[in-house]
């Protein structure tokens, strides 16, 4: 049994709008997304989350609220992405265009989900009405969600 890869996720939203990125290189590619990436050795969760959206978007959270736990499988592979998600409604800054991603608003009520994970819009809907959640996707390949199971906290 391989260990679980530990990522973040922070979405960043103001009660009507979310601030997604579209991811301009690696893995995810071409998708609208939150800001995150891989938890480094000596990093807390909530640190590598700040690092990563400071990093990503040009944005400080300066207050990050946990949001839930998504659990990626993909076949054929024996690692496990835990991701944790944030939510931040308090931060300073621009959102900026980097390397990784370019930053765009969307009204909650236009959130692209055809241009997204496929998860997305099943767990999204719970992170608006600020539910708490865990999640398990099993995928096969990057778009075809064979099994899953959310559960609201």
């Amino acid at each position: 049994m391989s260990k679980n890869k530990l990522l973040t996720l922070v979405l960043v939203h103001d009660s009507v709008r979310v601030l997604l990125g579209m991811k301009k290189r690696g893995f995810g590619v071409g998708r609208w997304n939150g800001f995150g990436g891989k938890v480094e050795c000596g990093e807390t969760i909530e640190q590598a989350a700040r690092r990563e959206l400071l990093e990503e978007s040009g944005l400080t959270a300066t207050r990050l609220e946990e949001a839930g736990i998504l659990m990626f499988e993909f076949k054929g592979d024996p690692v496990i992405l835990e991701v944790h998600v944030f939510r931040s409604e308090e931060f300073t800054g621009e959102p900026t265009e980097t390397e990784e991603m370019r930053p765009h608003w969307f009204e909650n009520s236009a959130i692209p989900f055809d241009e997204m994970w496929p998860d997305d819009i099943l767990w999204f809907p719970h992170f608006l009405k600020k539910e708490k959640f865990e999640g398990y996707f099993l995928f096969e390949g990057l778009s075809k969600i064979l099994d899953y199971k959310l559960d609201v906290l």
